[in-house]
């Protein structure tokens, strides 16, 4: 079964597989009336994080894929209404749509090469971690190595 880890600096770090995200408050039925053109159900960033405890001192927050492949590291406060996509429908969020856990940061038009961009909406999540300062992030820093990551992605996920 898929989990989601949360940890570095959290007061109890944890693993959150579906039916832990499904019992946390917070819950977002529908994604779509935050992301637009977006499907599935989720949970508010903040419920997590209330659960784990959140020490004082983390300032960023590092969203890993579940392969450890890609990574983006982005401050903590510009993330707050976030939302992790986990449901589709009765079940967990298919592979094809980003899952088991997909991060979505609500109000991100378009993949540039800032801080926090629509390549922090992290897909096929694997792992939080809170952390002081940035963490790992590698995330392309020009536009034709985003094009280029975006082309690889669809062709791995087509196949």
């Amino acid at each position: 079964m898929a989990h989601l880890r949360v940890e570095g600096e959290a007061v109890s770090p944890r693993n959150f597989d579906f039916a832990a995200l499904s019992r946390l408050p917070g819950q977002i039925a529908n994604i779509g009336c935050f992301i637009p053109g977006r499907e599935g159900g989720g949970v508010r960033l903040q419920s997590i994080l209330d659960e784990v405890g959140l020490e004082g001192a983390a300032t960023h927050i590092t969203l890993e894929s579940a392969d450890g492949k890609f990574a983006a590291s982005v401050p903590l406060e510009a993330v707050w209404d976030a939302i992790i996509a986990y449901r589709f429908n009765d079940g967990p969020l298919p592979p094809q749509k980003g899952g088991p856990f997909r991060f979505f940061i609500p109000h991100v038009e378009e993949c540039t090469t800032g801080e926090v961009d629509a390549c922090a909406n992290v897909k096929f999540l694997g792992r939080i971690y809170l952390s002081r300062g940035p963490g790992r992030d590698t995330r392309p820093t020009s536009k034709a190595a985003h094009d280029t990551l975006h082309i690889q992605e669809k062709h791995q996920h087509l196949a």
